[in-house]
């Protein structure tokens, strides 16, 4: 099962997929942000909810995760969070699963799955979920009509690759480099052989990992990919204003002008394809 307003980000064009944690640098500059997204031309925004322990993440989206966490984001201020957001975009969770299993009054991933839905929340990305422990999430998610994507590395082997597509529903998340997230000044070669290997099945693949200037989404999105994920180089916008102490309007406005510029490569890129 899909979510329709997933899928509907992905039939007209490349989908712009932007990333930022929920409460970064505060709840209300944050707000500000993330709808600046939206304005910048966002398909689908991946909505962080940050956790002490994020293995996948690089220094960029750490700090990120620090400034949202000692501003006081918790699961349920991140819930409110979403339900105050103005946007007229799907928005996807990416989070921890110890945050998911452990929410509710019983351990398991329904009670939280069942208020993200309530809330306005249309998918998830789960970076340390594993494909074997997955069954109990994707079933939730299907019963509530979310969306479940999961992240395929240039590594992972055929098995394991077909496993984790038969699980993911949305879009797949295409990891273009080994390592951490963060943004890189080149794209990496193993972006191409990715996507070529991922062509057979039908899913959109989404590339993230590295993006952050127009023409790195164009030569993506050329490669055949039908999405780009960008998060480091949005919340590098986020930390030298919060460092320079810029008025938020100041950084929504070069986060939107950043995002229009991400889209644009986009679109150039669906031209050359």
């Amino acid at each position: 099962m899909s979510n329709p307003a997933i899928d509907a980000a992905f039939t007209d064009g490349p989908a712009f997929i932007p990333y930022l944690a929920a409460g970064d640098p505060d709840y209300d500059a944050s707000l500000e942000y993330v709808e600046a997204l939206a304005r910048g031309g966002a398909d689908v925004i991946e909505l962080g909810l940050p956790f002490s322990e994020p293995i996948a993440e690089g220094s960029t989206i750490q700090g990120a995760i620090v400034r949202s966490l000692q501003s006081g984001m918790t699961v349920d201020r991140y819930f409110e969070f979403v339900t105050e957001l103005d946007v007229d975009v799907p928005l996807v969770c990416m989070t921890y699963y110890n945050l998911i299993y452990q929410y509710g009054n019983e351990p398991g991933p329904e009670p939280f799955v069942e208020q993200a839905a309530a809330t306005g929340i249309d998918g998830f990305v789960v970076p340390d979920l594993p494909a074997e422990e997955a069954d109990p999430l994707r079933e939730a998610c299907d019963e509530h009509g979310l969306d479940l994507v999961f992240i395929v590395a240039p590594t992972t082997d055929d098995d394991r690759l077909d496993r984790l597509v038969s699980l993911s529903s949305g879009y797949l998340y295409v990891q273009a480099r080994l390592g951490v997230t963060g943004a890189r000044e080149d794209v990496s070669t193993q972006t191409t052989a990715s996507l070529d290997r991922l062509a057979e099945y039908d899913i959109p693949k989404s590339v993230g990992f590295g993006i952050k200037a127009g023409e790195h989404a164009r030569d993506i999105v050329a490669g055949g990919a039908d999405g780009i994920i960008v998060g480091s180089a949005l919340v590098d916008i986020i930390a030298d204003g919060y460092e320079s102490d810029a008025p938020v309007e100041e950084t929504a406005a070069e986060l939107e002008s950043l995002c229009k510029e991400l889209t644009a490569g986009a679109l150039e890129g669906a031209q050359q394809h």
